[in-house]
């Protein structure tokens, strides 16, 4: 069967043969194999329903000695590694694994032989030139053939390479979003992915700088694109929107449509997709401490630090009247960051404690938002970040202590469970708490941002 050629494209080159399943360590996809005019024969890992959402897409170039023999010269085998994770998190998405791209088309061999011209200290662009071939060779015509022929027209593309974003948009596929994977360098790749972002317009570098900066406190001014235009239009706002006093304190939840941050046995494993998670740990690396209940801790055994992202860990403040979270929780074993364990007067707390741990007894009145963050403030964490769960975040939003809220919601209807924001509201909806808001789409999931710092008071009817 032939697949639909993209518009300019000319006739269709690939041809698509067999269909299987292929169970594998991230889940279950289905395979799909084709074969272009060049006689390449490719797959396409797909996973979940494609054609209800805007999906995650891996365009991978096959690599034979980073995919299977693991090499630490490039990234690519965990970019598949990373981006089979990721759309497994998420549960739909595709990964076109395209061959006869080895060495950025080059070839197998050819590529070995600029490996040792690199090995005398040429970076991978001059090691091509050198000799005599292409910096790229690349050709995304079937990748485009592939998707058009899978019903997709409109993705979200897990790549750090613009040539790559411009090469589906030519064939008439619409990028909606682009994103890196996150891959943490290595020293033998270091160069390798200096050069890409050096001189091949790879994505790294300006958005590395505008991040670190925001997590220094500066928003960097200047004209930026891509991702470091995306995480400063996010963020940005974040690192400004401080109180005279220096406060500025932040609720975040995951929850259903329906308002669930869990189902009724207490599963939240996972409400929201990797990309709310990613954001999450954003918010983590922007403030001095991040608060969480007690439940959230028993239930969830969360560990609170900053993992998704580079960026310094936040203080981690439970609040625990009854000293009652387990004392294996990962808050009281994991040294990673210092835990605050905010427990009432008479409270029974062990005597033997892990040197990150330190135990502040309060009377049952000074549990309330304001003295929290007066506490908190005191101790030199000015900037908050209210967790969860549900309750915990909504009391703050009740006592009108947060500045921001960051609530997604995923597509998906839990029916009963735990409820997420839950407050004492108005008897009529002129007197509903609002704000001025901003959206931001986290793959399938969609977050509202509430600006509550901003926000006019209702009329009093």
């Amino acid at each position: 069967m032939s697949i639909s050629s993209a518009s300019g494209w000319g006739a269709s080159r690939v041809e698509r043969v067999v269909e299987t399943v292929l169970p594998t360590r991230y889940g279950v996809f289905r395979m799909v194999g084709y074969r272009d005019a060049q006689d390449n024969e490719h797959v396409a890992l797909v996973c979940g329903d494609i054609e209800s959402t805007v999906p995650l897409v891996r365009v991978h170039s096959e690599c034979l000695t980073g995919d299977a023999l693991g090499s630490y010269r490039c990234d690519c085998g965990e970019q598949l590694d990373a981006s089979l994770q990721r759309i497994s998190e998420e549960g739909t998405g595709v990964v076109i694994y395209v061959r006869g791209h080895e060495g950025r088309g080059i070839g197998l061999l050819e590529k070995l032989r600029a490996y040792a011209l690199q090995d005398q200290g040429v970076d991978t662009v001059d090691a091509n030139t050198s000799l005599g071939l292409p910096v790229d060779a690349r050709d995304y015509q079937q990748s485009i053939e592939i998707l058009l022929g899978l019903g997709i027209t409109r993705i979200r593309l897990l790549s750090s390479n613009p040539a790559k974003q411009e090469a589906l948009e030519s064939g008439g596929i619409t990028v909606a979003a682009r994103s890196g994977l996150n891959i943490a360098q290595r020293p033998e790749n270091a160069s390798y992915i200096a050069t890409k972002r050096a001189r091949m317009r790879h994505d790294g570098e300006p958005a590395q700088d505008v991040w670190r900066q925001l997590t220094e406190g500066v928003v960097p001014r200047g004209s930026v694109h891509g991702l470091a235009a995306e995480l400063l239009t996010r963020y940005g706002p974040l690192v400004e929107a401080v109180r005279p006093d220096g406060r500025l304190v932040i609720g975040q939840l995951g929850q259903s449509l329906d308002g669930f941050i869990a189902s009724r046995t207490g599963d939240a494993q996972f409400v929201t997709g990797s990309e709310d998670r990613e954001h999450l740990h954003r918010l983590r690396a922007l403030v001095d401490a991040v608060v969480i209940g007690a439940s959230t801790v028993t239930s969830d055994d969360c560990l609170l630090t900053v993992r998704a992202v580079d960026g310094p860990n936040p203080v981690r403040a439970v609040l625990d009247p009854q000293a009652r979270i387990p004392r294996g929780s990962a808050v009281l074993t994991d040294g990673a960051a210092p835990t605050l364990w905010l427990v009432g007067s008479d409270a029974v707390v062990p005597t033997a404690l892990a040197a990150h741990v330190s135990v502040r007894r309060l009377p049952d009145g000074d549990f309330e938002p304001h003295r929290i963050l007066d506490l908190l403030s005191d101790l030199g964490h000015p900037r908050v970040l209210v967790e969860g769960g549900g309750h915990t975040v909504s009391r703050f939003l009740e006592a009108g202590e947060l500045d921001r809220l960051y609530l997604t919601c995923a597509p998906i209807l839990v029916g009963d469970g735990v409820p997420g924001i839950r407050f004492t509201g108005s008897d009529s909806l002129s007197g509903a708490l609002s704000a001025p808001v901003r959206r931001f789409e986290f793959g399938r999931d969609i977050c509202t941002e509430f600006d509550f710092s901003a926000a006019v008071p209702a009329p009093v009817a």
